[in-house]
């Protein structure tokens, strides 16, 4: 689907590391070129002809995001990518409102940018980190979260879709479960934004944050998007430029109205120009037909490997484009580099999620994630690759 577009196709490689970063289509390549070639401008700053199309394009790029996740362009606030975006999120607002003894969910599928922050604040503040049991298949569900929860719970935090074992969590239910609690719901949509429909209003979110190389855009760029009232109550954890009205020499100062704010500095111009391009591109296509087109990929994968013995897949059922997988006997890291004299691009290690041995009962695992340009012979020659595999140490050593 729509592989022409991607100049980096057109070599003889396979790319599935799609849940690391994305190939960036020729049309979000061309924007920033011209960017850079045509109207290079700070924004908000000049009055001159390329500064004012630089300005319209940045600014718009707020309304492209909140046409496509259903929230209000000025609770849109670009930051360096999801890392950023959660760190905000836990020093930024959860710092100054929680308190010694408060209750965090969280589980052990997470990404490390969505654990650290909060041991981090644990160990500043005090508050209490507790880890939702998943289930047999490793997925996270709205029950076994309801069974942790406590009158002192005070924030719901997890990823839409988890990176690795790719189950894709409940989140108008759970949304609704935290709005009915007075619980802060929190959601990394690093792996669901660029794949699946998100609502931020019906799903009763509260903070979503998102990157925009995981979806086609340029890397170093992302999106935090708030309720108003959450992101009105948000200390910057950046000060400078572009952000304030005015600082006198009484250390009196007053700072800009959400989302400015919170967006200290010249920020990431040609990114964030990229990113509404990428977005554009997504949305022509369709995110359902997207969505759709990814498990039918997986389940042919599925289908292709049945019998293939010492293959070892950890979540088949997840409802995504996500594949995790060993070979029996073989290092993870040796299989990515097998793979790759074939040309086929995989993820190997414990991609960012640290605990989540303690539940699969391994360290590290290869993962296949795939994208909408990906097709069937893509899959079929990493399948034949597999099979092969007896061959591996013959290869790699």
């Amino acid at each position: 689907m729509n592989r022409e577009d991607f100049p980096m196709l057109k070599s003889n490689i396979v790319y599935f590391d799609n849940g690391a970063t994305t190939l960036k289509p020729q049309c979000v390549i061309d924007v920033m070129n011209k960017y850079y070639l045509e109207h290079t401008s700070n924004i908000h700053r000049g009055d001159y002809d390329a500064s004012i199309i630089t300005n319209k394009l940045y600014d718009n790029t707020r309304n492209i995001i909140g046409s496509f996740i259903n929230a209000d362009p000025d609770c849109c606030v670009f930051t360096s990518g999801s890392t950023m975006s959660l760190n905000m999120v836990v020093f930024g607002y959860m710092k100054k409102h929680l308190k010694a003894g408060d209750e965090v969910l969280l589980n052990k599928s997470e990404h490390a940018s969505n654990i650290l922050p909060w041991i981090k604040l644990s160990e500043e503040i005090g508050i209490i980190i507790k880890y939702v049991p998943l289930n047999s298949d490793y997925s996270l569900t709205i029950d076994n979260i309801k069974k942790c929860v406590t009158e002192k719970t005070k924030v719901i935090s997890l990823a839409h879709i988890s990176n690795v074992v790719g189950d894709v969590r409940d989140i108008e239910t759970i949304g609704e479960f935290c709005s009915q609690n007075n619980i802060i719901f929190n959601v990394d949509g690093a792996q669901s934004v660029p794949h699946i429909m998100v609502d931020f209003k019906e799903s009763n979110i509260d903070f979503l944050s998102f990157s925009a190389h995981k979806m086609c855009g340029p890397t170093g760029v992302g999106v935090l998007v708030g309720k108003r009232n959450l992101l009105e109550n948000m200390d910057p954890i950046l000060y400078g430029g572009g952000m304030n009205n005015y600082f006198e020499e009484d250390n009196s100062y007053e700072l800009k109205s959400i989302p400015t704010r919170l967006e200290a500095g010249t920020p990431p111009i040609a990114g964030v120009i990229g990113m509404g391009e990428a977005i554009k591109y997504l949305d022509k296509i369709g995110m359902d037909k997207i969505h759709q087109y990814e498990k039918q990929l997986k389940q042919y994968f599925l289908d292709k490997v049945k019998d293939i013995s010492n293959l070892i897949i950890y979540n088949k059922d997840s409802d995504s484009g996500i594949v995790s997988f060993n070979i029996d006997g073989v290092f993870a890291q040796d299989l990515a580099i097998y793979l790759n004299h074939y040309n086929i691009y995989v993820r190997a290690g414990n991609h960012c999620t640290k605990m989540l041995k303690d539940d699969i009962g391994i360290n590290n695992t290869v993962r296949a994630s795939f994208y909408f340009y990906n097709n069937y012979e893509d899959v079929d020659r990493l399948v034949e690759a597999l099979k092969n595999s007896r061959d591996i140490f013959k290869i790699i050593l």
